[in-house]
């Protein structure tokens, strides 16, 4: 396993110079949204060979994997240009994770937060959006890997477990599996079970975690807060990637760089 972090939660700056604040920050591993993250490119459209280079040796220099290629893209949306934007984007980025080392490009399947009927609504077309997707993974022999979030169209175990059945191919096909981005009031006091069910279920599908916690304030609303400080509890999640002993990559999400050491130090007690 190793221990990295979203790249853009420390700002965006020239490649070289956040690779280099990533290892001394002790970071191992980083999720990189190229326009985000790397100053001078604001589209993940025409990036030149250059651009590439210069990210993949400031990266491979300073020793920090490319567990992700960030891609935040709205795959469900019922409105045909954006999904084909979306998908052209991931399409890209995949070329892109190629050159650079990258290990997956990754992208939740929509952007707003979304009601139930929405969800079920914009499902189908995320189906459609990613079996497109990993055909062109397929096709670089590169990965896509899907984060499935509460409030949109890929909530639950059983959209997951339905989305993996219909594509069908698991070797091109992974999952990032983000705890916070889960758990919901009603599983709160419940989460040995609800962990466990999720991970049964879809455990050997997962390359990425993200790590990150929160509070809730007064309309339940989720509010950021260190590692250990919040209402997530990872002991079965711990225990679990104990027992898998894969090369899964444990991503901080949301850092606050002003507690950086703390939370490294909860990263590597899981």
């Amino acid at each position: 396993m190793k221990i990295g972090v979203r790249a853009h939660d420390y700002g965006k700056r020239p490649a070289r110079q956040l690779a280099q604040v990533l290892r001394e920050e002790g970071y191992e591993a980083a999720q990189l949204a190229i326009p985000k993250a790397i100053a001078g490119i604001d589209s993940y459209r025409g990036i030149t060979p250059r651009q590439l280079e210069e990210i993949r040796s400031a990266f491979a220099d300073n020793h920090i994997d490319i567990a992700v290629l960030g891609c935040y893209m709205d795959l469900g949306n019922p409105d045909a240009a954006v999904r084909k934007e979306a998908v052209e984007n991931v399409k890209t980025s995949l070329r892109y994770a190629k050159e650079l080392g990258a290990r997956a490009v990754g992208s939740e399947t929509a952007y707003p937060h979304l009601a139930a009927e929405q969800k079920k609504q914009w499902y189908p077309y995320a189906v459609d959006s990613i079996q497109r997707i990993v055909e062109e993974a397929r096709r670089l022999g590169a990965v896509f890997a899907v984060e499935p979030v509460d409030c949109h169209p890929l909530d639950s175990v059983e959209a997951v477990l339905d989305l993996i059945h219909r594509v069908d191919d698991s070797r091109h096909l992974r999952l990032i599996f983000d705890a916070a981005n889960l758990l919901t009031p009603p599983d709160i006091d419940n989460q040995d079970a609800f962990w466990t069910s999720w991970l049964q279920a879809v455990g050997p599908y997962i390359d990425v975690l993200h790590i990150k916690d929160f509070t809730l304030d007064e309309a339940d609303r989720k509010c950021p807060a260190r590692l250990g400080h919040g209402l997530v509890r990872y002991d079965t999640i711990r225990c679990w990637l104990h027992d898998e002993k894969r090369d899964i990559a444990l991503l901080r999400d949301e850092m606050n760089p002003q507690f950086a050491k703390e939370d490294i130090a909860f990263l590597r007690g899981m």
